[in-house]
């Protein structure tokens, strides 16, 4: 180990790192910058607090008058560094643009929920989107709205709403997936919406790539890996992976393409073939999967949950997750790939 360093909450985003320093934000509403080297605090900047998304009578769970947090809003955004200011999200429902080398507030955009997308910066436009459903594009100089875009809403339930999908902008478009089932392909310099594709249902929280005129993304409960035309929005492929969710983004290599799942499985995609290439099992997997799968592979809710009661869908969720969920983002560097997983360990596989 070369250095630790304690923030004073969870640290459920990917930092950032640039001339020297590392960024990141905690669960403990404050945003850091420390030297990569030894890893001492260069500074801190204290945001107006963190939060999940809440809400009343959430994914349907009793009691139906309760407000309360969603135990699916399980990332921070993660940091983007452009031109010597570092942008990030937040529960507070604010986006931040901050002096890289200093700390210094340089502006803040307001929105009316939580903000736990990451940022995508393209041509001076800050690009991300909120819980309260609509997708924005910022004046990265100046934190000034050039347009926003509204997505679904669900005002009973609340499961059919917002946005964890982080952007991508690629050839003068903007993509991005949200929990209304659409992944969505917007002119990023308008805002107008070239096409969206329709997930039936299932939500889009893993962010897209784009690579070679083609789009990949992966939905949650249908689990579902997707290829489309980036341009049209037509189906060029999917592989379906028996409802297994996926919060985890793909990672394009070579012919490949890496993404993790909630079946606690690191999965590798021959893109010539479109055939899965291998997969890995987690620690978690193997030790608790044939608890959570059903006999034709299945995720098995049924041993995860035993009512609607919003404390029994928290403790199902974290027993579906002891699966060794993989929810991190590969990176791949030379002939590695790096991951982390809800089991606790971080993998590097060859």
């Amino acid at each position: 180990m070369r250095w630790k360093f304690a923030t004073h909450g969870r640290v459920s985003s990917s930092p950032a790192v640039a001339a020297g320093r590392v960024y990141v934000g905690s669960f403990d509403g404050t945003f850091y910058a420390l030297d990569a080297a030894n890893g001492t605090l260069a500074w801190e900047f204290a945001t107006e607090g963190e939060r999940r998304f809440s809400a009343r009578h959430l994914h349907g769970a009793e009691p139906a008058a309760e407000v309360m947090p969603d135990p699916f809003d399980v990332f921070l955004s993660s940091p983007a560094l452009a031109d010597g200011v570092v942008y990030f999200g937040s529960g507070d429902g604010n986006v931040y643009a901050l002096d890289a080398a200093s700390g210094a507030l340089r502006w803040k955009f307001h929105t009316s929920n939580v903000v736990h997308a990451s940022p995508a910066i393209a041509a001076g436009t800050l690009y991300a989107g909120s819980w309260d459903g609509y997708f924005y594009a910022l004046d990265a100089a100046t934190g000034k709205q050039r347009w926003r875009f509204k997505t679904g809403e669900d005002p009973v339930i609340h499961n059919q709403e917002g946005i964890q999908s982080s952007a991508v902008v690629a050839d003068g478009m903007v993509y991005f997936g949200c929990r209304d089932s659409n992944l969505y392909a917007l002119d990023a310099a308008s805002g107008a919406r070239r096409w969206s594709f329709s997930n039936k249902g299932s939500w889009v929280i893993s962010s897209p790539a784009v690579r070679d005129g083609r789009v990949y993304f992966a939905t949650s409960d249908s689990g579902l890996l997707h290829a489309l035309d980036a341009k049209t929005g037509a189906a060029v492929f999917s592989l379906d992976f028996n409802h297994w969710p996926f919060f985890s983004s793909p990672t394009l290599a070579g012919d490949y393409l890496y993404i993790g799942s909630h079946q606690g499985k690191l999965v590798a995609i021959d893109l010539k073939t479109r055939q899965l290439a291998w997969t890995f099992q987690t620690d978690g997997a193997q030790k608790n999967g044939p608890t959570y799968t059903k006999a034709d592979g299945t995720p098995n809710y049924a041993a995860a949950v035993s009512d609607s009661f919003y404390d029994q869908m928290v403790i199902g969720v974290d027993r579906m997750m002891s699966v060794g969920a993989v929810l991190s983002t590969p990176v791949i560097d030379a002939d590695t790939v790096f991951f982390g997983s809800w089991d606790g360990q971080l993998y590097a596989l060859s």
